[in-house]
């Protein structure tokens, strides 16, 4: 019986793990620049991950030596970009609106398909993205209508926006790489490109901007992002999609934005507001009718979040 229900709670501890990465992220706000703590969060990884994965990378050398351009690409959207711009935005915007926002990862997916492989969307996905949008809408507003009017973006959502634009073309080009680098290999490989392509970019941060002297408590939240939200969730989420597939581990991503929204009321003491339960009704009722079909052969995205 605890066999049957262990990739469920494997789904479960995965979200929830991403989930205190973007709690975090906004927690220690102050603490670190946005480079710096991604560049730390990778740096962590990697040395958790070394031991397990060095002893067996001629296995995947093959692979590494075919599609190095490609994985150098999916760490810089993936792991670089993608988280860099996150940690940029909940220096300014809630945790609350940042994981709601997140929601709409399911539809930027759908969107760079079609651009990239021309994937064109039916009418159905068409409509889902239609009504996530208006959710979208409706937090970035805070609910008021006449708001929609002289809309005023914060730039903290709108680079969360665009981190999740570059979420969704990091799963879409994730379908090109050959078999032979799956797991713990490809997380690993991914965090040595992004640490050696953050390391420049880091160093300039902080002689452009400063490096704040962490706290102790900080820099236990920063372990906690490289350990738990990079490596533990990764191989808590794999293991998962290994035994009950991508299509049933896909819907769990919506179990983000929930533990998100209590974790920033609990620990962050934000607010939940009506519009945000609107907002995120909208953009789930999206996502199900845009991505629900009866049967789905669409990977799971791999990734830390």
């Amino acid at each position: 019986m605890a066999s049957r229900f262990a990739p469920y709670l494997m789904l479960v501890l995965a979200n929830l793990c991403w989930s205190g990465n973007w709690i975090t992220g906004r927690a220690i706000r102050g603490s670190f620049q946005p480079l710096g703590l991604c560049f730390w969060r990778w740096t962590i990884a990697l040395a958790v991950l070394a031991p397990f994965v060095l002893p067996r990378m001629r296995l995947v050398l093959p692979v590494l030596r075919r599609s190095w351009g490609l994985l150098l690409l999916l760490s810089f959207t993936g792991l670089v970009a993608f988280q860099s711009l996150v940690y940029l935005g909940l220096r300014s915007t809630t945790a609350v609106n940042a994981v709601l926002l997140n929601a709409t990862g399911p539809l930027f997916v759908i969107l760079c398909a079609w651009v990239l492989h021309g994937e064109a969307p039916s009418w159905r996905r068409i409509a889902g993205m239609l009504i996530s949008f208006i959710g979208v809408l409706i937090i970035l507003s805070g609910g008021q209508v006449r708001a929609l009017i002289h809309l005023d973006l914060g730039l903290g959502d709108a680079w969360i926006l665009l981190a999740m634009l570059l979420w969704g073309l990091y799963s879409v080009l994730l379908r090109r790489l050959p078999q032979g680098m799956e797991g713990s290999s490809l997380l690993f490989v991914l965090a040595a490109l992004a640490v050696a392509q953050l390391l420049p970019l880091y160093l300039l941060e902080a002689a452009l901007l400063g490096e704040p002297v962490p706290s102790l408590g900080a820099a236990a939240a920063v372990l906690y992002v490289g350990v738990f939200a990079s490596v533990v969730a990764f191989l808590a989420w794999n293991g998962a999609v290994a035994r009950l597939g991508a299509h049933v581990a896909g819907f769990s991503m919506h179990l983000m934005p929930a533990f998100g929204t209590i974790l920033a009321i609990l620990l962050l003491g934000e607010s939940l507001r009506p519009y945000h339960l609107l907002g995120f009704a909208a953009i789930l009722a999206g996502v199900l009718i845009a991505t629900v079909t009866k049967r789905s052969r669409s990977p799971a995205p791999q990734g830390a979040r």
